[in-house]
């Protein structure tokens, strides 16, 4: 059987030449196409590699009858409608590897341009001036470069910087302690206790709840006096009103902004007007060797996926066996939900760093273990990656790649159904949650640690241990009221009499950050995690706190 692929957005020749050379693909390839004709030409294709130019809307995706893969050449998948192709079957892939190169280098060269003042030099040279006297520049050898996120891009600038003799010191809570000293980075405990050292900052982080705002006012005034922030990560890490006075205030001796909060950046904003900022249109992947990178990595996904049924790159499609795609979902919401409900959980106990999975499951899932293993390394991973896009194909490699044991097994009380049970471990410290979602019923949490619950994970959660002494639960009730929080479900689980108890808290919307201080600040309240959900594969944020 030969399959049809359409090649459009100019994808680079050595991607193409990956199908061209396979006898069983058909390739057309075609310039960017006016929507109406790529609407008229898609029913023909099993598949399609393009770029950003070619909207694969839903329109098109419920046209294209033939269609089992959507190939994009680069990180984003903006213009792809991911739920309909989801609903639809068709595997969408993209290239989230390929920029890592560029991206580093284009750090080190904003560096040098920054330090060396290669910007004004040239400049002047072109100007018909000879200002070599007042270009006088700084060396990165010696200096200690700071690095948050300490994930692909983060360990390529590692490497770089250690060859231009710097000190490299970094934070990542989710980076275990053998992946810090193979880089040979001097690990921080905090990003308050990395920021005092880092002559130069440099961010590498995706942009989450957790990590938005993440360098203010506060950040800035506690690095050194004449250090230089750079962000070619993502808009609104950084406050760029902070970083624009912390600069002209002399705090910062300058910065390296390659990603803003708004793209493209208003004619008037105050990073402009900086002499000591060097500024890049978000150029971090745009280099030809990362634009042939992303073309070979998704030419070679999609031509594997369509001989081989090859999916590991999909980033919406699993595979599952005895059960229906359809049926699975609230399951697979359940799994994500409980690791994330864990996960908030062991951060609160001070433990960041996953080390094993066991997820257990009832005999009727065991078809579908692989999948439901994906969703839990999901709500583990959700908020502090940035891999392209996590998903339910991903999300398990990603995991393995991250040092984290990963186990399947089927659950010893073999009468039970639609049932799993999430247990994670770090250190010395294992917590498990148990779930169950029956056809036909609502799916529930039943037990949190060693607490028997009962209770549906909606928006958010609110998981308190408290002394088990009267006036715990009015209080709580009347500390969300005040917040105008609503409560859906509130159940309350002992394990005896005047010991510790703890409360399970199903509510609507988003809470505050402020709300878990009040909740704290309560009598008897040992404990306050939050955690909001997401959609069916993305979006868990964590906040929690404690009394020590």
């Amino acid at each position: 059987m030969r399959y049809r692929v359409l090649v459009t957005d100019e994808i680079d020749p050595d991607g193409l030449a990956l199908l061209t050379a396979e006898p069983r693909l058909q390739v057309d390839e075609v310039p960017t196409l006016p929507a109406a004709e790529l609407l008229a030409r898609i029913p023909e294709y099993d598949a399609i590699v393009g770029r950003s130019a070619s909207r694969i809307n839903g329109d098109l995706l419920r046209a294209a009858t033939r269609l089992r893969v959507v190939g994009r050449a680069g990180v984003g998948v903006d213009n792809v409608d991911m739920a309909t192709a989801t609903a639809l079957g068709v595997a969408v892939i993209n290239a989230p590897a390929g920029n890592t190169v560029a991206v580093a280098e284009l750090l080190f060269g904003s560096l040098l341009a920054l330090f060396r003042h290669i910007v004004r030099a040239d400049t002047s040279m072109h100007a018909g001036r000879w200002d070599r006297s007042a270009l006088l520049g700084s060396e990165l050898k010696g200096r200690t470069l700071g690095i948050v996120g300490v994930g692909r891009i983060g360990s390529e600038v590692a490497m770089r910087a250690l060859a231009f003799g710097m000190d490299v010191i970094g934070f990542d809570p989710y980076v275990g302690d053998e992946r810090f000293r193979a880089l040979r980075i001097r690990r921080a405990p905090s990003l308050e206790a990395l920021l005092p050292d880092a002559d130069v900052l440099t961010i590498h982080t995706p942009l989450t709840p957790e990590t938005t705002g993440m360098i203010g006012r506060r950040e800035l005034a506690r690095m050194p006096s004449g250090a230089v922030l750079c962000n070619l990560a993502r808009g609104g890490i950084v406050d760029d009103g902070a970083l624009a006075q912390a600069i002209e205030s002399g705090v910062l001796r300058g910065a390296c902004i390659d990603a803003f909060a708004q793209e493209p950046l208003p004619a008037d904003h105050p990073l402009r007007a900086l002499q000591n900022v060097l500024l890049t249109p978000h150029l971090g992947a745009s280099t030809a060797e990362a634009q042939r990178n992303v073309a070979v990595d998704v030419c070679e996904a999609v031509r594997d996926a369509l001989l081989n049924g090859e999916l590991t790159r999909s980033l919406n499609v699993a595979t599952v066996t005895g059960t229906e795609w359809r049926e699975l979902q609230p399951v697979l919401v359940l799994a994500q939900r409980a690791a994330a409900i864990a996960r908030a959980l062991l951060l609160d106990q001070g433990i960041s760093i996953i080390q094993r999975v066991r997820l257990r499951v009832s005999p009727d899932l065991i078809g579908a273990g692989a999948a439901l293993l994906s969703a839990t390394c999901a709500g583990i991973l959700e908020g502090v990656i940035d891999d392209g896009r996590l998903n339910l194909i991903n999300a398990r490699a990603m995991a393995e790649a991250r040092g984290i044991e990963l186990s399947i097994g089927e659950l010893a009380d073999t009468d039970r159904t639609a049932t799993i049970d999430v247990s994670l471990s770090g250190g010395v410290r294992e917590i498990g949650v148990v779930a169950t979602a029956p056809a036909g019923s609502v799916p529930r949490v039943t037990r949190i640690g060693a607490f028997h619950v009962d209770v549906t994970p909606r928006q958010t959660m609110i998981v308190l241990t408290n002394n088990d002494v009267p006036g715990v639960i009015g209080r709580v009730g009347t500390a969300l009221g005040d917040a105008h929080v609503n409560i859906a479900e509130y159940h309350q689980a002992r394990l005896a009499q005047g010991g510790e108890a703890l409360a399970a808290i199903s509510v609507d919307g988003i809470v505050a950050p402020a709300l878990r201080e009040r909740l704290l600040a309560l009598p008897d309240v040992r404990t306050a995690t939050i955690v909001r959900f997401g959609g069916n594969t993305g979006g868990v944020a964590r906040e929690s706190s404690a009394r020590g």
